[in-house]
């Protein structure tokens, strides 16, 4: 199968396509914009816009780069870089629905879902294997962990660990667990991750420096919650906090 331009869509020079791309009619594909194999753009979608940021210059040479089968609905925006030689980047087999934003200098990983009218605003990182809920805002620099679920029309302004839900403004609601059995992290792990999240949001003291302490006594050894752990100890901006009721919700031995 060869890649496909349906009429009227529209690609610019110095774009470059993947092997067995599905360009649909009225899409728009900016200069500077990579396309991996296997990439499909549905109609009015633009990939590589300018940047909205009113000290952009136009003459800035900046992309986006698209990783191979990911999938970009109708009326999807996603803007160029504003750093010189920098590219907006969406991980390979993600799927962005109708009307989502994606701004300038967003990093999105591998296998993530991102649904209608999901907003990012500039530089904000999502981890592999996270989900987006209709609707939902993120501010810029925001970081969102490895395998997070965000509920629909939540509003994020502070960063989001790996492996948990989140819902409403900044309000972490307890372990994604079943994402991560679906991912077949092992039982073991699971039960190492819920002692970690514990350790990190019902203990009293600054985050950073709780989560630094449990990462260094030793006690967390799986992958996961190492991860957990030490995505506390960088980022621009606060973390969120955890509903008290969580203690019970994300608890047990499931």
């Amino acid at each position: 199968m060869a890649t496909i331009i349906h009429p009227s869509a529209i690609i610019e020079h110095e774009a470059q396509l993947g092997s067995d791309c599905d360009l649909h009619a009225g899409a728009i594909i900016r200069r500077h914009t990579i396309l991996g194999d296997r990439v499909s753009v549905h109609p009015y979608a633009v990939v590589g816009g300018d940047p909205q940021d009113l000290r952009f210059d136009r003459l800035t040479e900046s992309g986006v780069r698209i990783g191979c089968d990911t999938t970009i609905r109708e009326h999807v925006t996603i803007n160029r870089s504003t750093k010189t030689g920098c590219f907006t980047e969406i991980g390979v087999n993600c799927f962005l629905m109708a009307n989502a934003h994606v701004a300038h200098d967003c990093v999105v990983g591998k296998n993530v879902v991102i649904a209608n009218n999901v907003m990012l605003a500039g530089h904000v990182s999502i981890g592999d294997y996270t989900f987006l809920g209709g609707g939902v805002g993120i501010h810029q620099f925001c970081r969102i962990g490895e395998g997070v679920m965000l509920s629909g029309n939540a509003s994020v302004s502070r960063d989001i660990p790996p492996y948990v839900m989140a819902a409403g403004r900044d309000e972490i609601i307890g372990l994604n667990v079943i994402g991560l059995k679906r991912r077949g992290v092992s039982r073991e792990a699971i039960v190492e991750l819920k002692r970690a999240f514990h350790a990190v949001y019902f203990t009293s003291g600054n985050i950073r420096t709780v989560a630094a302490d449990a990462l260094a006594s030793g006690d967390f050894p799986s992958a996961e919650a190492k991860n957990f752990l030490g995505f506390f100890q960088s980022g621009k901006r606060s973390f969120a906090r955890a509903r008290r009721a969580s203690a019970g919700e994300e608890g047990g031995d499931e």
